[in-house]
Formats: C-alpha cells, structure tokens, sequence
C-alpha cells in the first residue's frame, strides 16, 4: 500500500491560465463563470485572489455581481441591458468555471464608448445582497417622467433648461427630433412666450431639473437639495430573469451559494 501524497500548502498566484479558453486571468479581472444551469445567463465576478489548495487545485476568490433580476427589487424600468451591481457576496471556486474574461466600466466610462461590446458591462451601485439596499441609495432623475437614466434609452436634450427627456414622454418620434435643429422643451418655451408676452427681462432661468456637468446623466444623488433624486425602495415582487441557452465547455459548473 502506496504512502498518501502529502497534502501541498495553499499558495497565492499572480496569474494563471485557463486552458478552455487559452485566456490568462490577474487579480482584479472581471470574469465571466460558468452556472450550474445551462439555460441560465453566465455569472459576473470580480477576482479578488488566485491560489492553490491542498490538492494543488486553482482556486479564484471572487466577489460576485448581480444582475438587477438577481436582487431582492428585481429589475426596473431604468436599469440598462448590461446593467449590475458590485455584491458583498464573497465566494470561492473553481478556476476551471471560467468562460470568458469581461469588462465591468463604470457609469461615466461606459457612457463614453463609441461602440458597446458583448463583454462590456456597467456598474454604478454596490448592491448588499442580505438587506437589499445599495449605496449609494439616491440617484439624479430626469425628463417629465422623473426616472434615472437609463443609457440604453435614446434623450434628446433641451437647450435651454439643460434636462433631458424620453421623445415617448414629449409626445414626439425620433424621427421627428432628428429633424430639429435644437431642441426646446415645453416648459422652456411656454416661459419663453409668457416672458414676451409680459416684457419681462431676465437674466437668469431656474429650472427645478438642475443636472450636472458630465452630460447631465453621469452619476448618481448628489447632495444639493436643487437635485431630483429617486430613492430606491426594495419590493419582493418576482421579476422575470432573462435566460440564453449556453453550451458548457467542460463538466465543471460554477455553484453560486445564495446568502
């Protein structure tokens, strides 16, 4: 009878190679993992620490995202398609469940690109996957509609006010706005005829919708009490959860515990 290995120490990686997908991940990486349902969209996470354990096996520490059909609210109108939110939920798995690697921007980032990719992703919330509440929990509103921005949503903006608005919530097709050669909403331009009408002069226009600077939809609640802001409230009503069927590359799938 053969003597048992001896078992190895964990050890920490800087790196390391999954050979399914030939793709080398590092610390900090955003992956996409492999779920134990084939049917079900691949999981989010961020690497937070790369190791062998005892048998020698690669391990990744991660820290998950969810997307907002996987919180305790479930998904709103607002959030976009590659919308997700950074969890406190701490894991560990199996390196080998890994599928592709990804990039999770931030807000302004993501706002910013010229083209949107399959492995580009945003996050603007970290989300606590026990309670249900975000930080930060306010986020600045815009349009008639008093919604926050959602990038997926075409908005035309007003020139004068600064606010930008949905062309359903103004009653107007995006044909038609494509069209102008700038935009005046309707609060701005019946301020416009009362003010000519009266003779009134002013030098300066309030507009309750204040906006900042980084094309008045870059991030979330700023203090200023001019700022419209939309408070998150949890509910327990089940949304739908959007589903790709998926091929798995190997035998091993990522198990996802649930807090």
């Amino acid at each position: 009878m053969g003597m048992a290995r001896p078992r190895l120490p964990p050890k920490s990686l800087d790196s390391y190679t999954v050979k399914s997908i030939n793709k080398t991940i590092t610390v900090g990486d955003c992956v996409l993992m492999r779920p134990a349902e084939n049917s079900k969209l691949p999981y989010v996470a961020k690497i937070e620490k790369i190791e062998t354990d005892t048998r020698n096996q690669v391990k990744v520490h991660v820290r998950w995202y969810y997307r907002p059909e996987e919180s305790i609210g479930g998904r709103r109108p607002f959030h976009g398609s590659k919308e997700l939110f950074l969890s406190d939920h701490l894991d560990i798995q199996s390196a080998d469940t890994i599928e592709g690697i990804c990039v999770v921007h931030s807000f302004k980032s993501y706002i910013k690109l010229d083209a949107i990719g399959t492995e580009d992703y945003f996050s603007r919330f970290e989300y606590n996957s026990i309670t249900g509440a975000f930080n930060p929990d306010r986020v600045a509103v815009f349009c008639k509609c008093e919604m926050p921005y959602n990038p997926d949503d075409l908005m035309v903006q007003c020139e004068d006010c600064e606010d930008w608005f949905h062309p359903d919530c103004i009653q107007m097709k995006v044909e038609e706005l494509k069209m102008l050669d700038r935009f005046i909403c309707h609060v701005c331009s019946d301020e416009k005829k009362v003010n000519h009408a009266t003779s009134t002069d002013a030098d300066t226009k309030v507009h309750p919708f204040l906006c900042s600077d980084e094309k008045k939809i870059n991030h979330a609640a700023s203090t200023s009490p001019d700022t419209k802001v939309h408070p998150f409230i949890c509910s327990d009503e089940k949304k739908p959860i959007r589903a790709a069927p998926r091929k798995a590359d190997t035998k091993v799938d990522t198990k996802r515990r649930r807090r």
